[in-house]
Order: C-alpha cells, then structure tokens, then sequence
C-alpha cells in the first residue's frame, strides 16, 4: 500500500511547482502584466512573423530618424507573439507562469543534491522565492533566467565532481539563450567564475587538487571558447556582445528607468531580499572556513549586482540558494541538543518519504489549465486600474490627429492596444542610443525651460498623460491646451488651435483658440 501511496503523493518539489503556477495563473495578486513592456514585445514578434525581418530600427515610435534597436531578445518576442496569436494574453501569461514555477522547482531540486535538512531547505526555497517576486514579469527575463539556472546547475555539477557530465549542453544552451535576450552574458560571467576559480586553485595547490583543477580549467577553457563562436550566430553578429555593456554603462539610463535602480529597502517588496542577504551574511560568517572560491565570486559578484540594480534580485536569489543550503547543513553538523536532534530527525524522516514519493496528481491541475485557456475561462488583462485602458479605447474611438506626448509607462500599452492607428513618442524600448529621447522626454515632462520648443520641434498635438502628475496639473491651468478626456488613471489634452476646435466643442467648453 505505502509503494502504491508514492506513486499517487507528489514530492515537495511537485506540490511547489503547481502550487506556484496555480497561483500566478488564478490569483489577482499574482499579475504578471503588471509592467506594460509586455505588449510591445509582442507587438515586436509579430512585426517579425509578419515580414520575416527583425526590425533595427525604433517602429513604434513616429519621431525622425528613427531610433536604431538592438533587437536582443527577437527569438523570446516571436514565441510570445506565437501565443498571443493563439491564445491572447492568457497564453503569455500561462506560458510565463509556468517558467516561474519551474525555475523554483528546479532550483529545490538542485538545492537537495547537497542532502542537507530538508525543513531548513523548504525554507530556503520560500524566502527566495518571496524575495524575487518583485520582478516575475511576462517577459522574455524569466526565460533567461530558466536557462542561467540550468547553466548554473551543469557548471555545479561538474565543479564538484559528479559522475555525469553535461558541460556538452552549454554551447547550444549558448545558441539559444544569445537569441532569446541579451542576459546571456550572465551565462559567460558563471563560466567565468567557474574558469577563474579553478585556476586559481591550480596556482595555489599541490598534488591531486592541482591535478584535477588544471584538468577542469582546460575543460571550462574549451567550453567557454565553443560557446563564444556559437554566440556568433545570432542576427546582430559581434555587436549583440556591445549591446548589453553599452545599455549598463550609460548612466543616465541606468538613474532614470525604474527597473535598473537600487533596491529601495523601504520598500515592503523588497524587505524579503534585505533579510535573505542577511541570512547569506550570516550563515557564511559563521562557516567561512567551509567557503569555496566559487562560492565566494558567485556571491560577491551577483551581490553587487542586485545591490546595484533591483532586476537582478532574481539572480542573487537563483544563486544563493543552494549555497545557503550546503552551508547550513554544515552549521547543523556542528550544533547540538535536544531541539536540534529533534529537528534533524523529522528532517530525516520527511526527506525520506519525498525521496520516494513520485505521484503524478500534480499533473491533474496542470492539464486543467489548457482547456480554460483555450475555453476563455481565464480572463489575463492589463490592470486597468494602472493603464491608461479606457483612455486608449476613447483614443480608438476617436482618432486624434496629430502626434502624441505620452507618459513613458503608457508607451508599452499604447503600442499594444493602438499600434499602428497611433505611433507614440516614447516607450520602453530603449537602449543606449536613446538618452537624448529619454531627457527630452523628462524636459517635456517636468515642464522644464525649453520645453515648449520641444513641443514645436515634433509638431506634438496631443497629450495622455497621467492624470495624478504635476503636467496634467499644469496643462489644466493653461489656456493653450483643453482637457478632452480624463480619469483616475490618465488624462488626454489637446492643443487649443482652430484644428482641434471640433474636438474640443464635444467634449469641454470651447475657449478661443490661443493662435
């Protein structure tokens, strides 16, 4: 009966994975559209499948010249515009559900391999994961971060020794991931570290660990060199390997777009990642004795990295998972007394029942899901609470002529629901080579001196902005521009000029036109 019962009990790591993706899949609170991006990656796809052409070139946007793209993540934004085409945003949505599932579920797999306390090891697992939500998105990141995890585990695993090898499966692991977004540098800065730290082991060390870590650096050489020629075959060649170096070091960029700041620590989303990096300070503090150079690079490096920039908290957190796990099973072997005893035996006894549990019930919720997607009982929108969605289908409806000023974070949105009716001035697509766009934008939007000439300098007709913002405030008060349309979200004005008068009369009392 009991052998019965482990092919019907799911494993922790099963209950995990549906647990997660049910969650982000019904739950309110689980929107993975909250950041409006989402739609002009699918808008970029489809542009792709329509003209089997990856645009390099800004074409959402209607200010000349164009600006000129980097299309990193084209692969990503194909198979996006692939599911939305048959299932709409809850196919996006679903797919990127299960992505985020499965990142956790393979990394509490990867964390048992150290065969530590598995409570200590659950816990673990939920302290990353609450540390990382603040950016599960459905974009093309979380399918990097699938494949830096699966990185990360073959360089583990042949780092310590293990009889199966897979380093073979990095370079068209490489071959994939240089496609699918420009966050496949991650993928060279583990090889790297796992390069550098066996060569330093070498430098330092005699008899066999000299051995073994100049055999392992000749290996991690080769691979690293494959990988490097693979990455070549991807539709911008030698440049995709400037794009994200020259994203990251553009300063202003990097102070200005919300995602690439510090984490805010006041932030209640972010106080989960201050306590998980106290815990790693902690735990090796105490068993630094036991720390590898792997271990400390890997930690040292992608610390720096989420202290630098909130969007890689996700990374920090991939990381430090199993080596909080195998230092925290080294503390243990340390500890001792009654509580601790107790606490290693029920560990014991719940890790055998998961060894050998291998049901398969967790596959029944997840084959329910297909037929709500295909049926429409799953209903994925952009959160019209924080998206501009009435004022665009007001937009829709009427046609304005003329070229927009929008807020920066309706841009994604706008792409998605009105492209090509309406081209915008700004979104989310920016790369290096446009500072001058983003502070020309922030001129306009802060109304700073020369803002109006700005306004002549692209003919701009129109404004949606937000309404809660000090411009909306300030073009009420003005009599050269008219309110036609506001809510809680955004607020639509046009220029008051004999052209717009028929619109204005609809909507608000006329005044005489400023010119």
């Amino acid at each position: 009966m009991k052998k019965k019962l482990n092919y019907i009990v799911p494993s922790i790591g099963d209950v995990l994975l549906v647990a997660l993706f049910l969650a982000m899949s019904f739950s309110p609170k689980f929107v993975l559209l909250g950041d409006a991006d989402t739609g002009w990656h699918i808008r970029i796809g489809e542009f792709i499948l329509d003209n089997f052409f990856i645009p390099d070139h800004d074409i959402f946007s209607y200010v000349t010249p164009p600006l000129p793209w980097t299309t990193a993540e084209w692969l990503s934004e194909v198979i996006m515009a692939v599911l939305h085409g048959a299932f709409g945003l809850n196919g996006v949505v679903i797919f990127f559900a299960f992505l985020i599932s499965l990142i956790y579920y393979l990394l509490f797999r990867m964390i048992r391999r150290y065969k530590g306390n598995i409570l200590i090891d659950i816990f673990i697992i939920l302290i990353v994961i609450v540390s990382s939500m603040l950016h599960w998105l459905a974009r093309p990141h979380i399918i990097s971060a699938v494949l830096f995890l699966i990185s990360y585990y073959i360089l583990d695993n042949f780092q310590d020794n293990n009889n199966k090898n897979y380093l073979y499966l990095l370079p068209p692991i490489m071959l994939c991931w240089v496609n699918l977004h420009g966050a496949f540098i991650s993928g060279f800065i583990l090889i790297g570290i796992y390069l550098i730290s066996n060569s330093i082991i070498f430098f330092i060390s005699n008899g066999t660990k000299k051995e073994e870590s100049k055999k392992k650096t000749k290996i991690l050489s080769l691979i690293a060199l494959l990988c490097i020629l693979i990455s070549f075959l991807n539709p911008h060649g030698y440049n995709i390997f400037v794009y994200p170096f020259k994203v990251l070091s553009n300063q202003y960029l990097m102070d200005h777009i919300i995602e690439f700041l510090s984490p805010n620590f006041h932030e209640f989303s972010v106080i989960p990642f201050r306590y998980l990096l106290l815990l790693v300070i902690t735990i090796i503090a105490i068993t630094r004795n036991e720390l590898k150079f792997t271990e400390l690079f890997l930690i040292l490096l992608f610390t720096n990295m989420a202290l630098y920039s909130a969007r890689y908290i996700l990374l920090f957190s991939v990381v430090v998972a199993p080596i909080l796990s195998r230092h925290c099973k080294l503390l243990f072997k340390q500890l001792k007394g009654k509580a601790i005893n107790w606490l290693q035996k029920k560990s014991e006894e719940i890790a055998a029942i998961d060894a050998t549990s291998r049901g398969y019930l967790w596959v029944i919720p997840l084959a329910l899901i297909f037929p709500l997607v295909f049926g429409g009982g799953l209903d994925h929108r952009f959160d019209d609470k924080k998206k501009p969605v009435a004022a665009v289908e007001f937009l829709k409806k009427e046609f304005l002529k003329g070229n927009m000023f929008n807020e920066y974070a309706f841009g994604g949105y706008i792409v998605y629901s009105a492209y090509p009716q309406y081209k915008v001035f700004i979104h989310g697509k920016i790369d290096w080579r446009g500072e001058e766009k983003f502070k020309e934008y922030y001129k306009i939007a802060l109304f700073e001196s020369g803002w109006e000439d700005l306004i002549e300098k692209y003919n701009i007709n129109w404004i949606i902005f937000d309404t809660d913002s000090a411009l909306s405030r300030f073009l009420k008060e003005r009599n050269d521009w008219r309110i036609i349309y506001t809510d809680k979200v955004a607020s639509i004005f046009v220029r008051n000029v004999s052209d717009n008068f028929d619109i204005i009369k609809k909507y608000c009392q006329p005044l005489s036109p400023a010119n």
